[in-house]
């Protein structure tokens, strides 16, 4: 036997955590990307120290802290904020050091990540199936000094492990497992249970253990991926991480406190609702709110993308053959027509083709055989290159379905409520956060608009912020003293700027609009090149009945629909107090127990035309009576019915003149029908004969008749549409 078979019992060690701290003790880490190892420490996680938060729906924070040396600081992110962290993650280091990399767990699955590494921690492996995948690794095993005489340490290299058992009798008493190790002098068997603790002597084997450990330590949370920054430099200095990622928007809602005997300014509460949906404690943080809109969008960074390449073929030079000589033209395109088709009969068609001829030209035996295998060779080849276009139609079919997506956000003025005092929220909280309180100046009115409520107006303020802060959109609660007076909605108030709330029906007063409708009159009328442009007035009126049956005085603010791009404008009228692009606000006073009323009149114009060439002569008499037309245009519509008449008398003996033709040509029909029937030598035959021959002599005075009077209809044709064309007055 040449070796020493040495079996040591100590208390026994397993699971891959005990493991882990008995492979080794180094700190060094490798660098990303493969650069040259450097010696971080891990340093402790960097606080929160600053959040802002969007109303568009995004937060900004910030970590700071300090450190010492070359660190290396581990965060934990949920696996959607991956993308906003690649995209808008700074980095800062206030001191003498600099920012090396920033690492970051893949997409891949924890399982797939650790059995990357050359010691697959997966499933929790005991010592013993640690080691097996170890074999053939130098390692050095300290063993407990519990025997006399046996060595404090073996160094060694890996050969396997194996189970000893011991038995009493036939029975097995126990089992253990057995190291064994070629060592300088010779094999040795180290029982797992003798060992107090293992190194292995190889560097990278220690550095992929200890990288795998921090894999499992830092992925206890499925839904997390783990962040790791690297800081290089010496001595003590502060550093800082910034990011945008998701988070709730911010809201506010306002408390409005009116005076019962308005003798009192208004107050107002403005309070921000933020929320901490993250799985870490807000502790001392500076917070700011922000009520800007910035454009914000999202961007798949976090998955690889690859490029589509072309493949290539290789050139290949074959080398000279015997020939082959292919047969008929006609039967190759067809065979070309059908594997177009995809037909399996091209097979058949290409293969007999291809096929050698037998020797002495025959066709049977070695050719049939031979064009059945080139049969099998070709359709397993068209097989291929189906398979290979249905997959290269499918590749590009997943490409054009990858697209960017792409989200935007409308633009806003920015304003930011920095919170003087450090805020203190725990994860998964929500707080309510004052940002306004101060007075505001209030007008009390009331509104009333039909389509809101057709029989009484609503209780509310004319807002002015003079609060000297922006004002976010929100719900506002009114109360008047200690009672609750309603609630109401305001949108984005900048200073100075006014607004319009409600927040109760007025009970006290009593709207009943009236309308009325006056018919177009004719207000205008022109002519232009033979057009009449006549221009309507159409004028519709509203009364606005109003009763106050409360014992307060009111102030109405009536709104009335803006119809200017309908083409309508306010006439005889109080000026209104408001213009928005939908409505009229008009304001009128109301004494307690009083009434009145406001009358909104309204007229639009409406142009109608008319060409004189196609209208008759009542409707020119017409334009000629009306009181808005000028002389000038009567005199010119005038002269344009005497014209008319010319033309159309010149019409009339021409339709006059072409019915005697017709009616004439229509009688020489019927005489030829007669000639032709009686005989020549009858007296009916000599009576139509000279019928005939006094019509042919009445036809060639009609005809004479019709140019004449074609040519004078014309001539007053010509010039009543000359006279129409140029004529133009207003």
């Amino acid at each position: 036997m040449n070796f020493l078979r040495r079996v040591m019992w100590l208390t026994p060690v397993l699971g891959a955590a005990t493991a882990a701290i008995l492979l080794g003790t180094g700190t060094g880490i490798s660098a990303p990307g493969g650069e040259k190892q450097t010696e971080l420490k891990t340093a402790v996680g960097l606080p929160i120290s600053r959040v802002a938060l969007f109303s568009s729906g995004v937060g900004y924070f910030a970590r700071s802290g300090d450190v010492d040396g070359n660190v290396r600081v581990d965060l934990t992110f949920p696996e959607r904020d991956i993308n906003d962290l690649l995209k808008s993650m700074t980095l800062e280091d206030f001191g003498d050091g600099q920012v090396s990399a920033v690492s970051y767990d893949s997409r891949e699955p924890i399982d797939r990540t650790l059995a990357s590494f050359a010691i697959n921690l997966n499933n929790n492996p005991t010592l013993g199936q640690i080691l097996t995948q170890a074999r053939g690794e130098q390692v050095e095993v300290v063993l407990q000094q519990n025997v006399v005489g046996q060595p404090g340490t073996i160094s060694g290299k890996i050969v396997g492990l194996e189970t000893q058992k011991s038995t009493k009798g036939e029975d097995v008493v126990s089992q253990s497992e057995v190291l064994n190790l070629w060592c300088a002098d010779g094999m040795r068997a180290v029982k797992l249970s003798d060992v107090q603790r293992l190194r292995f002597v190889n560097p990278t084997i220690e550095a992929e253990v200890r990288r795998a450990l921090e894999v499992l330590s830092l992925n206890h949370d499925q839904q997390k991926k783990a962040v790791s920054l690297h800081f290089t430099g010496q001595g003590r200095r502060k550093v800082q991480v910034g990011y945008v990622v998701e988070n709730p928007v911010w809201k506010t809602s306002y408390r409005l406190v009116l005076d019962k005997d308005g003798k009192e300014v208004p107050k107002v509460q403005g309070w921000a609702i933020v929320e901490n949906p993250t799985d870490e404690d807000w502790n001392g943080v500076e917070m700011s709110l922000i009520s800007g809109r910035p454009i914000s969008f999202k961007m798949d960074l976090y998955n690889p993308l690859y490029v589509n390449r072309p493949t290539v073929e290789p050139e290949l030079f074959a080398s000279l053959r015997p020939p082959t000589y292919s047969g008929d033209i006609a039967q190759l395109e067809k065979a070309q027509q059908e594997l177009a088709k995809g037909s399996d009969k091209a097979v058949d068609m290409l293969a007999m083709d291809a096929a050698p001829a037998g020797e002495g030209g025959a066709m049977g035996g070695m050719s049939a055989r031979g064009g059945a295998a080139n049969g099998t060779m070709l359709r397993k080849s068209m097989q291929d290159r189906r398979a290979l276009l249905r997959e290269s139609e499918e590749r590009q079919l997943s490409l054009n379905a990858v697209q960017s997506a792409a989200t935007a956000a409308k633009l806003g003025d920015n304003f930011s409520y920095n919170i003087n005092k450090a805020v203190d929220l725990a994860r998964q909280k929500s707080a309510l956060l004052p940002i306004i309180a101060g007075e505001i100046e209030a007008k009390r009115v009331s509104i009333y608009n039909a389509s809101v409520q057709a029989k009484h107006p609503l209780l509310g303020l004319r807002l002015k912020n003079t609060t000297g802060v922006h004002l976010m959109q929100g719900p506002i609660t009114v109360f008047e003293g200690a009672t609750y007076a309603g609630d109401t909605r305001v949108l984005d108030i900048q200073p100075k700027e006014e607004r319009l709330v409600s927040y109760a029906i007025d009970l006290g007063t009593e709207v009943n609009p009236v309308n009325a409708f006056r018919n177009g009159n004719i207000v205008k009328v022109r002519a232009q090149k033979g057009i009449i442009f006549t221009t309507r007035r159409f004028r519709e009126e509203k009364t606005y009945q109003v009763v106050n049956r409360s014992q307060t005085d009111r102030t109405l603010l009536i709104e009335h629909p803006n119809r200017k791009n309908q083409g309508f404008n306010l006439v005889n009228t109080v000026k209104p107090v408001e213009e928005t692009a939908e409505l009229w606000r008009f304001e009128m006073p109301i004494a307690a127990g009083k009434s009145g009323s406001l009358t909104i009149a309204e007229e639009r114009d409406q142009q109608e035309t008319v060409a004189i060439s196609n209208t008759n002569d009542d409707q020119i008499r017409f334009f000629i009576n009306q009181e808005q037309v000028s002389d000038g245009l009567k005199a010119k519509l005038q002269e344009a019915l005497t014209l008319k008449a010319k033309m159309d008398n010149a019409k009339r003996e021409l339709q006059k003149v072409l019915a005697d033709i017709q009616r004439i040509t229509q009688d020489q029909n019927r005489l030829r029908q007669n000639l032709r029937e009686v005989p020549q030598a009858s007296e009916a035959y000599k009576r139509y004969l000279k019928k005939f021959d006094d019509q042919e002599k009445e036809m060639d005075g009609l005809t004479t008749q019709q140019k004449e009077l074609q040519n004078s209809e014309f001539q007053a044709r010509v010039a009543y549409e000359t006279f129409l064309a140029n004529l133009t007055i207003e």
